[in-house]
C-alpha cells in the first residue's frame, strides 16, 4: 500500500513539473532579483513588459555560448517593452558574475541568486541554463531547459509584445 501511494505522489510531482515545463500559463513566481549593483527588483516590477528570466552559470559553457544571443534579443525588442533578468545560480562565485558581466557589457538586469531561493521559488532550477519567458501579465507562457532555438524565441516575444 505505501509503495501505491508512493507512486501516486511522484506521479503527481512529475505531472506538475510537466504542467510547468509546457506553454500552460502559471504565474511566476514572487521573487526578489539581488542585482549586481545591489539594487533589487521583483516579478511584480516585470509586469507590462515580455521578460525572459534566464538562470546560468560562468561555469556552464552553453550559458556562455549562448549569452551573445540573448544580448542581441534584448538589444533587438528593448525598445518594444522587452526585459532581460540573467539570474546567476548560488554556486557561482560573485566576483566572477561580475567579472564576466562587466567584460562582455552585458546590457540588461544580471543578479545572483547567492542563496538558492530564486532558483528554487521558480521550479528548483538545478539546470543551466534554464530560461523562462513571461509575459505581460506575469505569466510563465515557456520554460527551455538548454539552449532556446532563438528564431522560434523571437516569434514567441514577438506575438507576445503584440499582445494588449
Amino acid at each position: 500500500m505505501k509503495i501505491a501511494f508512493r507512486s501516486l505522489l511522484l506521479s503527481g510531482a512529475a505531472a506538475a513539473m510537466l504542467f510547468l515545463g509546457g506553454c500552460a500559463q502559471n504565474t511566476a513566481p514572487a521573487s526578489t532579483f539581488v542585482l549586481l549593483d545591489g539594487s533589487s527588483t521583483t516579478t511584480q516590477d516585470m509586469r507590462g513588459k515580455v521578460t525572459l528570466v534566464n538562470f546560468w552559470a560562468t561555469s556552464c559553457t552553453t550559458c556562455v555560448a549562448e549569452m551573445p544571443e540573448i544580448v542581441a534579443t534584448y538589444e533587438k525588442f528593448k525598445a518594444r517593452g522587452y526585459d532581460t533578468v540573467a539570474v546567476a545560480m548560488s554556486y557561482d562565485p560573485p566576483s566572477y558574475v561580475v567579472n564576466f558581466a562587466e567584460t562582455r557589457k552585458l546590457p540588461f538586469k544580471v543578479a545572483i541568486d547567492n542563496t538558492g531561493t530564486v532558483a528554487q521559488a521558480w521550479g528548483e532550477v538545478k539546470l543551466t541554463p534554464t530560461t523562462y519567458i513571461v509575459n505581460k501579465k506575469g505569466e510563465i507562457v515557456k520554460r527551455y531547459v538548454g539552449a532556446p532555438n532563438f528564431s522560434e524565441l523571437h516569434q514567441l516575444i514577438e506575438k507576445l509584445l503584440a499582445e494588449a
